[in-house]
């Protein structure tokens, strides 16, 4: 595949992935979204529900994780790509790890809890990694939850 039609296959399934962040913001829920997406077809969706489930550990990346191991009865996905609005904190990127994802592609980056404040990588050897895809779109939908929060707190 060439280099302009995988980044235009990342816009696309980055969309999806920004459709899942849309839900949450619309519950009440930090907004973050993923898909993860094997032979060009997306195989798990999901957003947060930490809120919601009353789970800390209930993010969109382990809870498309868990959806995507169901649907191909396997702990491993070294075949499967997870697009994720924001870069997945030390948690999630532990679980992408020890489920041998292939490809990691995110939108903005998490310069305070995200997985690269590590001083050491966490995520599996193998992990391609693909930064900023739709960050801009990414970042305004945090911005614009985050704001309407504070203004509803005061």
């Amino acid at each position: 595949m060439s280099r302009l039609g995988r980044m235009d296959d990342d816009i696309f399934f980055m969309q999806a992935a920004l459709k899942e962040a849309e839900k949450a913001a619309k519950v009440g829920e930090v907004p973050i979204g993923a898909v993860i997406v094997a032979g060009h077809k997306i195989v798990a969706r999901a957003h947060n529900q930490v809120e919601q489930l009353k789970d800390p550990t209930a993010h969109a990346e382990l809870l498309a994780i868990t959806a995507a191991a169901n649907y191909f009865n396997s702990k491993y996905l070294p075949s499967s790509t997870l697009y994720v609005t924001l870069e997945p904190c030390i948690m999630c990127s532990g679980a992408l790890y020890w489920s041998q994802i292939n490809r990691l592609v995110f939108g903005a980056s998490d310069p305070k809890r995200g997985y690269q404040t590590c001083s050491t990588s966490i995520l599996h050897p193998r992990t391609k990694v693909q930064e900023h895809i739709l960050a801009k779109e990414s970042n305004e939908l945090l911005i614009y939850f985050f704001k309407k929060l504070r203004n509803t707190i005061l």
